[in-house]
């Protein structure tokens, strides 16, 4: 991706270190941490009060770099490819962008459980001094969204401006505002929705099951030896096709060459968007870890917002949240979270009283029109903020 002339410009990781032995981060598994880290990037300045902080959660495979340029982050094994240097939201963060910095501090951070950085499978356990592998605890999305509430209070954030998920960050900006209704004032998501799908649910089985039969996985210990990236790939392949529309993906998949090589034995690929769907994958394994992967899918398999959140009903639920704003994003063609997802969410936010406007966005890229296309949801992200 080129630079925009108006980018922020060049940025560096942070690293939040977690240390408490006698008040540990408990996780929903029922273990306890009593240590980690995360690593997270700043754009913008706290105002005195530190009222103007926007906490942005990322989509699944997704960094803490939103915004800049930043060609390293060290320890990460070869993850941060070239690929990762261009900030994944830098269309909407910087000076007069939707997310302005002139006015607001926007901090986002890895998963918990991811690999750029923050502590997840492919890191060091303290007890062993070897990657955790398969040992990594089991994750909820409560428990990366706790994370980040202690990087917070590090901070010394009290209530936020705002909080703005896209895709799987969406469920993660409702588990905050949920859990947390006193810390967040407008809440933002954008094509995601309040539970995990029938579809999302076959298809995630799909990735997990590729991965763990790829015989290099070994049950997740494979760091001295060769990567999973077999299974991996077909992982990412088999998402990639909910990401954007099928016009979207006829358009990309046009220019590109069909190999000459069949690269499955007999099977020889005969349309572009075959090598296309498999430059997709291939290039994915190099920037992302096969156990952080399967972590985040299993938090997202097992999402449910009403049992972490320990309310009875979505009304119930959502009637904490009468002292925020929503604004909630539709995209008309995304097959990953269709827009009777968000209508189910506007429909339970509606039934507790809670303030929401609703915005579909039409556009034929598909999911990943929230990456690419920030004209279409700039100046709606733009207004809502500052009401707020």
């Amino acid at each position: 991706m080129k630079r925009s002339k108006d980018s922020i410009g060049a940025v560096k990781t942070r690293f939040f270190e977690f240390c408490d032995s006698q008040n540990p981060m408990r996780l929903q598994c029922g273990t306890t941490l009593e240590r980690f880290t995360l690593a997270y990037e700043m754009y913008g300045k706290m105002n005195a009060a530190r009222s103007n902080v926007i906490l942005l959660f990322h989509a699944m495979t997704g960094s803490q770099h939103a915004a800049g340029f930043n060609p390293d982050v060290p320890g990460l094994d070869g993850r941060w490819s070239e690929e990762m240097h261009e900030g994944w939201w830098d269309g909407f963060i910087g000076p007069g962008k939707a997310l302005d910095t002139r006015k607001y501090c926007i901090i986002c951070a890895n998963y918990l459980g991811g690999c750029y950085g923050s502590t997840g499978p492919a890191s060091l356990d303290p007890a062993t001094g070897k990657p955790w592998g398969r040992n990594f605890p089991v994750l909820r999305v409560s428990d990366i969204v706790d994370s980040q509430v202690r990087l917070l209070d590090h901070l010394g954030v009290g209530k936020l401006h705002a909080v703005v998920g896209s895709s799987l960050g969406g469920f993660l900006s409702l588990s905050f505002a949920t859990r947390y209704p006193e810390r967040a004032g407008i809440v933002i998501p954008i094509g995601s929705g309040t539970e995990t799908t029938m579809l999302q649910r076959i298809m995630n089985f799909e990735q997990i099951t590729a991965i763990e039969a790829d015989p290099n996985f070994r049950g997740g210990d494979h760091y001295e030896g060769p990567r999973p990236d077999t299974g991996l790939a077909l992982a990412r392949r088999i998402a990639h096709k909910t990401f954007i529309s099928l016009e979207a993906l006829k358009q990309r998949a046009r220019d590109v060459v069909v190999s000459d090589a069949p690269p499955f034995g007999w099977y020889a690929m005969n349309s572009p968007v075959e090598s296309y769907m498999l430059h997709q994958g291939v290039k994915f394994v190099s920037r992302f870890d096969a156990n952080s992967y399967l972590r985040i899918l299993d938090a997202w398999q097992w999402f449910n917002l009403l049992a972490e959140s320990g309310a009875e009903s979505y009304t119930d639920l959502f009637s904490r949240c009468r002292n925020q704003e929503f604004l909630v994003f539709s995209i008309d063609s995304d097959a990953a979270f269709p827009p009777a997802e968000q209508a189910r969410l506007v429909k339970a936010l509606k039934a507790a009283h809670v303030p929401v406007i609703w915005i579909t966005v039409h556009s034929d890229k598909g999911h990943d029109s929230f990456l690419i296309e920030p004209h279409l949801f700039a100046p709606h992200v733009s207004q809502a903020l500052q009401q707020g």
